[in-house]
Formats: structure tokens, sequence, C-alpha cells
């Protein structure tokens, strides 16, 4: 449903590719996103979110620049601004003014199902954008990556298990994501992310996704070989975000 809503978005969207793509050109490089993940700790992906399918609302009168400051502050890495409107509540607004009021790499997080959602990333001030292999046949992956490197946008790849592992790396995915959500049924299993991250390359940087809220959560991703983490829901539902990265933030990783 989700991805259906998203591809009607896209359709309205593709007359106005030409000019996307031409003003895309002009545009600087955005902060790398694929470096900022690098290192001998954990790095922090905080995101923007207002509400979700599993937990309705979260935080419905968040500020994206003012929440965005206080993720900055608190030591994140990169910052994931949700662009999907219907069940998350975000718009590519948001993403065009978090762009712009911080130094940080930002993806843009929605259901990316056609090219033109690339280039509107790109314009919008995007470093990366989210691909989720489970949405995508291989043929519209292998397209989507392609037009993300026409457009100078880094991708997050995100994946369930080993199957979509091999998917990605054939598909060329640099920086992968393993979701510990189940997005059918909704459900967390955290020890999705360790055992899938711990099959990966080196050179692929990991990512792990959903259900942490705790350094205990995060300590257990590390120790598999993740490089960064990516937590919605816990900070931005946060009375103090950036005290709520900092918590999360620093622990050491396990090199794979």
């Amino acid at each position: 449903m989700l991805t259906r809503a998203a591809a009607a978005r896209a359709a309205a969207a593709t007359a106005n590719v030409a000019e996307l793509r031409a003003r895309a050109r002009d545009l600087p490089d955005a902060p790398p996103f694929a470096t900022a993940l690098r290192g001998p700790s954990i790095r922090v992906i905080t995101e923007i979110k207002r509400s979700s399918p599993s937990k309705g609302a979260i935080a419905p009168h968040l500020d994206a620049v003012t929440q965005a400051g206080h993720y900055a502050a608190g030591g994140a890495a990169a910052i994931s601004v949700l662009t999907e409107p219907d069940t998350f509540g975000g718009s590519l607004d948001d993403l065009q003014r978090v762009s712009a009021s911080v130094r940080l790499p930002v993806l843009r997080k929605d259901f990316i199902v056609h090219p033109v959602q690339l280039w509107e990333a790109r314009i919008s001030g995007a470093a990366a954008a989210l691909l989720i292999v489970r949405a995508l046949s291989q043929s519209q992956l292998m397209e989507l990556m392609s037009t993300a490197a026409e457009a100078r946008l880094e991708t997050l790849v995100e994946i369930r298990d080993e199957a979509e592992l091999e998917r990605a790396l054939a598909a060329g995915a640099a920086v992968i994501g393993v979701n510990n959500r189940n997005l059918e049924t909704l459900e967390i299993d955290r020890t999705t992310a360790p055992r899938v991250i711990a099959q990966m390359p080196a050179y692929i940087i990991a990512v792990a996704e959903s259900g942490l809220t705790s350094a205990a959560d995060v300590d257990a991703s590390a120790r598999a070989g993740a490089d960064a983490i990516l937590v919605g829901s816990s900070i931005s539902a946060s009375a103090n975000p950036e005290w709520a990265v900092r918590a999360l933030a620093g622990i050491a990783r396990t090199a794979r």
C-alpha cells in the first residue's frame, strides 16, 4: 500500500524530471555520507520522525530544523529525514530545511520506487537516499542505483536477510542497512541485524536499523561489526534528544 502511494506521488512528479536534473547539475556536492559512517566507534544516524505505522503518533508537532540541531549537538554523524507524508508525517520541505540547517550529510528516507524521487532528493539537499530491496525488483534496484550515481547521491540499501544481502551486493551497494523490523508484520527481532551484518564483507559499511533504544542494543550490533546505527522513534520522542543521541554514540565496534 505504501509503495503504491509512493509510486502515485512519483508519477505526478515525472513531468518535472528534466528540470530537476538540470537544477541538480549546478549543485555543489553534498557532505559525504559513507565517509561520515566510518570510524573506530559506532556512528549514529538520527531520524526526524513524527509518526509510524507501528507506533502511531510519536512527535506530531516536532519541528524538523530544531530537532536536527539537537541531533547535531549530540554528536550525530548523519540525519535521516522521513519524507513520506501520509503515514510518517514527513515532507520534502522537511528535507530541504534540514539539509540547509546542518553541515551533516542528510538521508532521504521514503519508499523510493522511481528515479524522479532521487532527483527530488538531490535538489532538496540530500547526500543520500534509502533504497529498500524488499520493495524493488532487481532491475528497479539497479536502475535506481544508476540514477543515484548520476545525481551524485549516495545510497543506503536496506535489507532484512541473507538473500537480500546477496541482491544488494550484486547491485554494487557500498552502504547496507539491516532492518530488525519485519515490514509486513511490523515485529522487531533484534538478532536480525547482528546475524546478517556479521556475514558482510569488510568493505561494506554496515548499518543496524530499528528497535535500538539502549546502549546494550547498540553494543550487540557493534560486536557483530556494525559501523553505524539508525535510530528514529526513541530519539524523536525523547524530551532531551541531544542527550538521547549521546547515550548511544561512542560505543566501540568490532571489525568484521
